[in-house]
């Protein structure tokens, strides 16, 4: 058997073109932005110091007040996202056949302690969006 330098070559060139390729993915982008973005077509002069999002002006004041539904909301769904992450390597650990009844009783449990959680945001009123109504002038 001849060990040589190249007895990895095949493996080599895989390594190089997925570098070349994550290297195109994410520098790509960046180029056809710059060959393809109109210049010197910026007003810039009496809007230095002004906040642009998407290159649209901004309509009235950024400091707006959110209630606090949406943070409740997002919270409610952070927990149920994490938990549903949970379920799924406990639901493969879980296949011993002799503690089948015990697992589920687990599994069972820790779903009810999250429907608590659904049944106390929901009396607290989180999942009732009011409608606001504004006073036009």
């Amino acid at each position: 058997m001849d060990y040589s330098v190249f007895q990895y070559r095949d493996d080599i060139l895989w390594i190089t073109a997925f570098i070349l390729g994550g290297l195109v993915f994410a520098l790509g982008p960046i180029l056809i932005v710059y060959l393809f973005m109109p210049l010197k077509t910026r007003q810039v002069s009496g809007a230095r110091d002004q906040y642009i999002e998407c290159g649209m002006d901004p309509i009235g004041d950024s400091w707006i007040r959110y209630g606090i539904v949406f943070y409740l909301y997002a919270l409610i769904f952070l927990a149920f996202d994490v938990d549903v992450l949970f379920l799924f390597p406990v639901a493969l650990a879980y296949n011993d056949e002799m503690f089948v009844l015990r697992d589920l009783i687990e599994i069972i449990l820790f779903v009810g302690i999250l429907s608590l959680a659904v049944v106390y945001a929901w009396v607290k009123g989180v999942f009732t969006w009011e409608r606001k109504t504004y006073r036009r002038p």
